[in-house]
């Protein structure tokens, strides 16, 4: 595979991770529904009492649009966030090898979980804005709300919604909490999926391009990212979705939580160290396939773009 640019790698990476979240968004539905359910209360009606609840009420009561609720707004999330986070990893994780006088092409942890979290952090700021409507708009149940409800006809009328009421301020709500999140989850998801991958291939267990090197490499990423992300991504989708109150000298803030530590804080006191991992089965539902399927499309993706360029340039070179 030819060496891609970071604009290549970053229409590759944004390609693969808006075919995997096609596939994950109702999941991400049901674990959006499930974390802010019994927000701060230690004890409540619950409206679904597990996953397979969320996803068949919800497709009673909504139907399959339900299901998909803010899939519109996924796509352009995941290519601000899986763009940068995917494109961007490898041109800094060389950068960072060729800083402290390390080979480029050697894989380093160190330097691996330095790019995955820089190209993390890029990602969450840049795509924050859609994140906030995107969990506003899944959380929105017409027959069954749970939390705060925010009535978004799309993406767009959500942006204005957003500016007019909260100011352009309001697009950055949660950004802190977002950088957290995907900081936790980006310096374990390529460097575990490369390790395990290396592994595989190394041990003679799997063929290094096999679909099932892909599959297996791509779980244990998936597993990992779950179990260090989850708690802040309760705190980010509560503060996201919380309401909001303006203040006397015209500030809109949260009315619930100042901050991803003073939310993670409030859920463990009012419902307990459990709180901070509502939404685990949902999430893994989840992060496992879309993990798997955004790593191998990714690849493939790449692979697939390197042969075309390759073959381009050579039948170009042919005819000239």
């Amino acid at each position: 595979m030819s060496e891609l640019s970071t604009l290549e790698g970053f229409i590759c990476g944004a390609l693969a991770s808006c075919g995997a979240v096609t596939l994950s968004n109702p999941m991400e539905v049901a674990k959006t529904r499930l974390q802010l359910q019994g927000e701060l209360a230690k004890e409540g009606i619950k409206v679904y009492n597990n996953v397979g609840e969320v996803f068949t009420k919800t497709y009673k009561n909504e139907g399959i649009r339900g299901l998909q609720r803010g899939l519109g707004t996924s796509y352009v999330y995941q290519t601000a966030l899986n763009g940068c986070r995917l494109g961007f990893y490898e041109p800094v994780r060389r950068q960072l090898n060729g800083l402290f006088g390390i080979p480029l092409e050697k894989n380093v942890t160190s330097t691996s979980v330095g790019a995955g979290i820089v190209s993390g952090m890029m990602g969450a700021a840049s795509g924050n804005p859609f994140y906030l409507i995107k969990a506003r708009m899944q959380a929105y149940s017409p027959s069954l709300p749970v939390g705060t409800q925010h009535h978004y006809r799309h993406g767009f009328d959500a942006l204005r919604s957003v500016v007019r009421v909260e100011g352009l301020g309001g697009l950055l709500r949660g950004i802190d909490a977002a950088i957290l999140r995907t900081c936790m989850g980006s310096s374990v998801q390529l460097p575990t999926y490369i390790a395990a991958k290396t592994y595989f291939s190394k041990h003679g267990i799997f063929e290094p391009n096999s679909l099932a090197n892909f599959i297996f490499s791509s779980s244990i990423s998936g597993a990992c990212v779950c179990l260090m992300m989850q708690p802040p991504d309760v705190s980010l989708t509560r503060m996201y979705n919380q309401p909001t109150i303006k203040l006397e000298n015209g500030k809109t803030v949260g009315q619930f939580y100042k901050n991803p530590i003073d939310c993670m804080y409030k859920t463990v006191r009012a419902e307990g160290f459990t709180g901070l991992y509502k939404g685990t089965s949902a999430q893994f539902l989840r992060i496992a396939p879309h993990t798997v399927c955004c790593l191998v499309f990714n690849d493939l993706v790449c692979g697939w773009y390197s042969n075309f360029k390759h073959d381009y340039f050579k039948s170009t070179t042919t005819s000239s």
